[in-house]
């Protein structure tokens, strides 16, 4: 089995899997925007000081604060 890694972690450009999430009071909100179990994500681009991060999620892009993409656990491709 691959090793997870939390979203932040995830080089550029560099295409992954969702695996799970640890913060429960952001769950429902992350399942709004796409991020959902064994959806393909990769990150885009980073605001200059690292926050939001741009990320391609269900076929689209998402501004995504760093503490939300600090629960999204995911898989590399």
């Amino acid at each position: 089995m691959a090793k997870t890694i939390k979203l932040t972690e995830l080089p550029f450009r560099k295409r992954a899997i969702i695996k799970r999430f640890t913060e429960t009071s952001i769950y429902v909100s992350l399942m709004e925007m796409g991020c959902v179990p064994d959806e393909e994500i990769e990150i885009e681009l980073s605001a200059p000081l690292g926050d939001p991060l741009s990320i391609k999620v269900a076929g689209y892009n998402l501004s995504l604060r760093k503490a939300y993409a600090e629960s999204i656990w995911v898989e590399m491709i």
